[in-house]
């Protein structure tokens, strides 16, 4: 077996011998996962991958462009870009949580332990640099370089050798589900009416569980907001009960800002700057203050080092299109369970065995109800905006005798209280609201909308 280094080498001589505006993109949830035995089991699964998402983020010509989102059944949404000369196109999983932009690139993509979600590894699409004549590889002197690598050497080069064939060194980048390691290209991202030339753009040749490209949308200067000067970028989740459909929504990508800034209603609250941490995860995250939780209109009294980071990016609320379920701090989603089980209790008997094979808590019985009456869940965060969630986007409600609440935590008290934001805004608890990310204002909006 050829090791990773012949890999990359063989890699590179493959490759080697190779104005403002705003977009919208059809966003839709991703590949349908496996079939299981029953709805339950796909709470589970999205139940602990989102756990597992929160564990890595917190360890590490018009003026609007429209793509769609498509929901898809392992919790994520989608988009379809297109790059290259001529363009070839690739999905990406929509991510607000990281920043690299990547796709399966080269005849030579490998993906270990990617035989799931009905996806035959052997069979991905690929990016083929050298069918475009428009892609190159980034050297070690260029300045986009060091977006990935701040402190990067480039030992082949002389101190005064004006030019420089030595590539920028290769990435390897860890999320909660999987990694992806390759080298990066600078392409044109190309749109039915306009394009984005010299976009930096990950080549991956190895991947470990991550079948499919991933869309950073988050706060890096390799974002895809960032490269494409975006001053907002907005999205109307459809509801996950289409995931695997042709139903999407539209991701609006901005570089006017009029556009959103049309909408009324919307409710915003400003976002945080980012934690001085050494972890350079925490500087992707979109941060905002959460100044309390009402259940029922009950205050849950979560301590404020879980609602505001400190320094080393230990506490604080990010909104991640990446991850499904909210996740909450063990202490503070004991407080809002417990909450819910003394509103709830004397009205609804407990459904202990679907918690056990669900993983959720609290689940309860309503077989025979007409009607299900419970608490309302809501987030009030700073400069007054309330977030009222719908009941269906914190309760799941898979078949007629049993819901669960889709908010999750880490298992286990040893976990204790560790690294990283304490509250994570998830893509189920998005849906069917319109959601703004306003960069050049540094806010985050959002109204209650039903979307397509």
């Amino acid at each position: 077996m050829l090791s990773l280094s012949h890999l990359l080498l063989f890699f590179l001589i493959s490759l080697y011998s190779l104005s403002a505006y705003s977009t919208t993109l059809s966003l839709s949830p991703t590949a349908a996962p496996p079939p299981l035995a029953n709805p339950w089991q796909r709470l589970a699964h999205l139940a602990t991958a989102s756990s597992t998402r929160a564990h890595h983020l917190k360890t590490n010509l018009s003026a609007t462009t429209k793509v769609p989102l498509f929901p898809r059944g392992y919790g994520g949404y989608s988009i379809s870009l297109s790059f290259g000369t001529p363009p070839q196109t690739s999905s990406f999983v929509m991510d607000s949580g990281s920043s690299l932009l990547w796709f399966p690139c080269t005849r030579r993509y490998s993906c270990n332990s990617c035989n799931f979600a009905d996806i035959d590894p052997t069979n991905i699409t690929t990016f083929i640099p050298k069918s475009s004549s428009s892609a190159k590889i980034v050297g070690c002197r260029n300045p986009q370089c060091k977006w990935i690598f701040p402190n990067v050497r480039c030992r082949e080069c002389g101190k005064n050798q004006t030019r420089c064939n030595q590539s920028c060194p290769p990435y390897m980048i860890q999320y909660g589900s999987g990694s992806t390691t390759g080298l990066l290209l600078s392409d044109s991202l190309v749109f039915p009416d306009k394009m984005v030339d010299n976009f930096v753009v990950g080549c991956s040749i190895f991947s470990n569980r991550q079948p499919g490209g991933i869309a950073g949308f988050g706060r890096g200067p390799e974002s895809l907001p960032a490269q494409m000067k975006l001053k907002k970028f907005s999205y109307c989740l459809v509801s996950h009960r289409f995931d695997g459909e042709p139903v999407t929504s539209d991701l609006v990508l901005d570089t006017d800002g009029a556009a959103a800034a049309r909408g009324r209603g919307i409710k915003y609250t400003p976002f945080r700057k980012n934690p001085t941490s050494v972890n350079a995860a925490f500087h992707d995250y979109y941060y905002f203050t959460l100044r309390k939780i009402t259940v029922g209109g009950i205050k849950v009294k979560a301590p404020y080092k879980f609602l505001v980071p400190n320094s080393d990016g230990k506490g604080g609320t990010i909104v991640d299109s990446g991850t499904t379920f909210t996740y909450m701090e063990k202490e503070v989603f004991e407080l809002v369970a417990e909450e819910f089980e003394k509103q709830i209790g004397k009205n609804y008997g407990r459904a202990a065995a679907v918690e056990k094979e669900s993983g959720l808590r609290p689940c309860y019985n309503i077989s025979g109800e007409n009607a299900v009456d419970l608490p309302k869940l809501t987030f009030h965060f700073k400069g007054g905006a309330k977030m009222a969630l719908p009941l269906a986007d914190y309760f799941s409600f898979l078949d007629e005798s049993v819901i669960c609440m889709t908010i999750v935590s880490s298992s286990g008290t040893e976990d204790g209280f560790g690294p990283g934001p304490a509250i994570i805004l998830g893509n189920y608890q998005q849906q069917n609201f319109y959601i703004e990310y306003d960069l050049e204002n540094e806010r985050f909006g959002f109204r209650s909308q039903v979307c397509k």
